[in-house]
């Protein structure tokens, strides 16, 4: 497994929360940046503000794919930014599953793994009591999504990232948490992909 598509919001993209101008931190600080030094080529598909696509949204997506293709794997890092919008875990699930419907159509003797994020904690951008439960159901909905679509699935939330001042975005300590466990997660699933 080397080419990985990584297709996630602001903590894939490595936004750097302590800018006004959306800066992102540097190559060697970011989690994707981090298991490219590992050894292997991940195509940081990243955007600030994304939410799981939808919909009329999910061409844009199956474009994106289409354009980097082939690829080993894909890894969705997502579903904090519905809930910013609004949506509550279950309404995430859901189109989790909708989006794993169309990247499982296209990528094909690949592997998918749906990521669920760290919870969010109290912070500027988090000071809504809903937001915090709603974050902590977040992890079984995708858990479901993925079974439903029969993909590999973690939870960030379990690998003790941790969050700066706004609740919502990793450290550079937390990218380096978020990458060293990741890289687990990888070596697993090429264990079973050569298994198979």
């Amino acid at each position: 497994m080397k080419r990985i598509l990584c297709i996630g919001d602001s903590n894939t993209y490595g936004f750097d929360p302590r800018s006004y101008l959306g800066s992102r931190y540097p190559e060697d600080v970011r989690w994707t940046g981090r298991i490219a030094a590992a050894g292997f080529e991940a195509v940081n598909g990243g955007v600030n503000g994304r939410a799981f696509p939808r919909g009329g949204e999910l061409p844009v997506l199956s474009a994106w794919l289409a354009s980097k293709l082939p690829a080993d794997a894909v890894l969705i890092l997502l579903g904090t930014n519905d809930l910013l919008l609004g949506r509550t875990a279950e309404e995430t699930g859901r189109r989790a599953s909708a989006m794993l419907e169309t990247v499982c159509a296209q990528l094909s003797g690949g592997s998918v793994l749906l990521i669920a994020p760290p919870r969010l904690v109290a912070g500027e951008w988090v000071n809504d009591p809903r937001l915090i439960s709603e974050s902590a159901l977040l992890s079984a909905e995708l858990r479901r999504a993925a079974e439903q679509n029969g993909v590999c699935f973690a939870d960030a939330g379990c690998w003790g990232i941790q969050l700066v001042f706004d609740g919502v975005h990793f450290s550079p300590e937390g990218h380096a948490c978020f990458a060293e466990c990741l890289l687990k997660e990888l070596e697993k699933m090429s264990g079973k992909t050569a298994e198979e």
